[in-house]
């Protein structure tokens, strides 16, 4: 693709994402105008002045802090367990056999459960928020990596074994590049379980954080707050899913036709 037409292309992308914004403001504003709503659904000045009040104490700075240590430590940690587990069930039927059962077992357990067996575990510090936000990420994961290993088109390992490649070779030159798209789209579902595991996280005696911040607010019904936090995750989910896309054009980009 020429460089005008990425060009052309990536104006049209920006010119649609703000119409969208715009069409999703405006559509803000008129729910907010009315009587048995905006109550609860409060106007963007509202929301904003929230923001610059907020912003100017420092208060919502050290919210946004803590719970992006607690989402990347959560997340980073169900990357690093997620990559070997999948891989070995893809590739070991014995251990397959074992270990998927209780995989899709734990899948069916909401991470909100755990909450009392974390809290006596690992007590209500930073460590039991990061636990409960890495059980949901790992699972999400596991299951997502370990569908790109076990469909790794037979045609290429048959191709492999012809020139007398061992199954290291395979695995390494074979599987893995097969399956990095499958690890992206992981990595996406991923962040986004981290980050809507979050509020149930710091549901665990949390002093700080953005689903503090949201549910404190709810209590003493300052829907403006309420709504800053609510967008706020909304934003962090959106620039992470935009660097996860952009770092997949950058790695799988030998799989592109066009």
């Amino acid at each position: 693709m020429s460089k005008l037409k990425l060009y052309h292309k990536g104006l049209y992308n920006t010119v649609c994402l703000i119409i969208s914004v715009a069409a999703a403001i405006i559509l803000w504003c008129m729910i907010s105008s009315m009587p048995d709503i905006k109550s609860v659904i409060v106007s963007p000045p509202k929301v904003l002045r929230a923001l610059a009040s907020n912003l100017k104490s420092g208060y919502l700075l050290i919210q946004i802090r803590d719970s992006l240590i607690r989402v990347i430590g959560g997340f980073m940690l169900g990357f690093l367990f997620s990559i070997p587990v999948a891989f070995l069930l893809g590739w070991y039927e014995g251990f397959r056999v074992i270990v998927e059962p209780w995989i899709q077992f734990l899948r069916t357990i909401p991470p909100i459960a755990l909450i009392p067996i974390v809290i006596a575990t690992f007590g209500i510090g930073t460590s039991a928020k990061i636990m409960i936000i890495f059980f949901a990420v790992f699972l999400t994961m596991v299951v997502t990596i370990y569908q790109g290993v076990k469909n790794v088109d037979p045609t290429l390992i048959k191709a492999a074994k012809v020139f007398d490649a061992n199954d290291a070779q395979i695995f390494i030159h074979v599987v893995v590049p097969a399956a990095v798209p499958y690890i992206l789209t992981g990595v996406r579902l991923g962040l986004a379980s981290a980050l809507t595991t979050l509020v149930a996280a710091e549901l665990t005696g949390a002093a700080s954080g953005l689903g503090t911040m949201i549910q404190q607010a709810g209590m003493y019904f300052k829907m403006d707050v309420v709504l800053l936090g609510i967008i706020i995750i909304g934003i962090i989910g959106f620039l992470f899913d935009k660097l996860v896309l952009f770092l997949e054009k950058r790695l799988t980009s030998w799989q592109e036709v066009k």
